[in-house]
């Protein structure tokens, strides 16, 4: 898809397989720059997923997490991916 900028996923509870799928699909991304999954059921699971695919992701600008359970693991899996990808 190169037209959809920003994706809201917020309270579907897609939990750690959706977060996965979700995370597929962000390894291809050059469009995509704003994505909330904040309320959604992730664990870390699915934020170390996540984190994975930020890894040189250059276009994603914005991430809701808010109120998802990932936890110390999760949480930090996230911040060394975003820290690499300045």
């Amino acid at each position: 898809n190169g037209v959809l900028t920003t994706l809201s996923l917020r309270n579907n509870l897609i939990g750690d397989k959706g977060a996965i799928a979700i995370a597929d699909a962000l390894k291809f991304n050059s469009v995509l720059t704003a994505l909330n999954l904040g309320y959604s059921g992730i664990a870390a699971q699915g934020a170390i997923a996540v984190a994975d695919a930020l890894r040189g992701n250059g276009v994603l600008t914005t991430l809701g997490l808010f109120s998802c359970n990932m936890g110390d693991v999760g949480a930090i899996a996230i911040a060394d991916a975003l820290m690499g990808n300045g």
